[in-house]
């Protein structure tokens, strides 16, 4: 691979050579051309940073938006509408981003996902039950990783009982980059406002202590939310206090299974569970797209000067492997401390749900470390299948037995 930038343009998201390796262009990059000419699924071409300094520089300047909807902006997906990051609707939530954001901060508090561990925990037990008692070997997947975050976030949301199998495809389809056509989106966009909408009209009803009531709540007060942008964030809360997560505890159970050295670890020392949990989320090479930014004004990166007008794509996932951040850092140490990991951003975007995917995967780790320290993988780890077309990355299962 040339490292001249000015030389090639390469096709973006790049292949890995496997389900949990990372691709072998970050390396490249890193050393010879930290940003890097990229053309995306849709055509349109950007530029592409993959090293720690600077993704994180760009992540942290309150200047740069990941709001693609505006004239000039790089598209993503190969459908019309776009992304989350280009189509209209999240245009609407980003111009109130820090509106938004108070209030959701509000809600997700420190002391409020603590108090929520145990029942995340009694959550955990009884999935795990119901997968132990059907045996042998079993998608963790699908029978934990899955189920478990949704159950989370429709409880702090206040809507019990949502149909995990639509919201999965509710989701995919929101998070599509190249995965589904744009009639496919409509329809299940169309179906999922109407779903979601209801809920709200049970809510407003009927309030309870819940994210859902609160939100309501602040927009009946005339906190500047409209209806419609009371639904995108209930909507967007409900997909990423899922999807993500779900994705993690798929990847972090493949990546600690694959090398039975980490597993027999922290079974014989559970207590490395908090740090290890940040080492999984630092070293995933299957993270899945990046982070978008325009670019308002001129603005040097890496040494070089991105013009306004620029779409750049932060790679997190690249970033984290970067060896002038981290000592050894192609090697998942269980022990490494201090982690200051970019992959739930940084600065004014970074993740709001962060504490609550925290407090899931080290619980989950804690549960399955404990109840079954013999567990692993049922297949061999180069045969776990990636998610593809997907913004964010995963597996297609986790098949273990115990």
């Amino acid at each position: 691979m040339s490292t001249d930038s000015s030389e090639q343009v390469l096709d973006y998201p790049f292949r890995a050579p496997g389900p949990l390796e990372p691709a072998e262009e970050w390396a490249k990059l890193r050393a010879g051309c930290p940003v890097a000419h990229i053309r995306l699924p849709s055509g349109d071409k950007a530029v592409l940073l993959t090293r720690y300094a600077d993704v994180r520089q760009l992540l942290a300047d309150p200047r740069f938006s990941h709001q693609l909807a505006q004239e000039g902006a790089a598209r993503i997906a190969t459908n019309e509408s776009g992304t989350v990051f280009e189509n209209e609707a999240a245009a609407s939530l980003v111009d109130g981003h820090q509106r938004w954001r108070r209030l959701l901060n509000k809600s997700l508090t420190a002391k409020r996902v603590s108090a929520m561990q145990p029942r995340i925990e009694a959550m955990t037990e009884q999935l795990i039950d119901d997968m132990t008692r059907q045996g042998s070997p079993a998608d963790l997947l699908s029978a934990v990783g899955f189920p478990l975050p949704v159950w989370v976030i429709c409880e702090l949301l206040g809507m019990p009982g949502v149909d995990r199998d639509k919201l999965a495809y509710w989701s995919n389809t929101m998070l599509s980059v190249s995965q589904y056509t744009q009639a496919e989106i409509d329809a299940a966009q169309a179906e999922f406002a109407r779903y979601f909408m209801a809920h709200i009209a049970a809510k407003r009803a009927e309030p309870g202590d819940d994210l859902l009531s609160e939100l309501i709540q602040a927009v009946d007060e005339g906190q500047h939310l409209t209806e419609r942008e009371l639904m995108l964030i209930g909507q967007g809360v409900l997909v990423a206090g899922h999807e993500t997560t779900s994705n993690m505890i798929g990847k972090m159970m493949g990546m600690l299974l694959a090398d039975r050295e980490r597993w027999e670890q922290l079974v014989a020392d559970p207590s490395l569970v908090r740090v290890a949990v940040e080492e999984v989320l630092r070293f995933d090479a299957n993270a899945g797209f990046g982070l978008p930014r325009f670019i308002s004004e001129d603005v040097e990166v890496g040494g070089q000067t991105l013009p306004r007008g620029t779409t750049v794509i932060c790679s997190m996932a690249a970033a984290n492997r970067d060896d002038q951040a981290y000592e050894r850092a192609d090697a998942m140490d269980l022990r490494r401390s201090p982690n200051p990991h970019l992959t739930f951003g940084a600065g004014p975007h970074s993740c709001v749900g962060q504490a609550l995917a925290r407090t899931e995967l080290q619980t989950v780790l804690s549960v399955l470390l404990r109840r079954l320290p013999t567990l692993e993988l049922a297949v061999p780890a180069e045969a776990l299948a990636r998610r593809e077309g997907l913004l964010v990355g995963g597996l297609e299962g986790v098949p273990v037995r115990w």
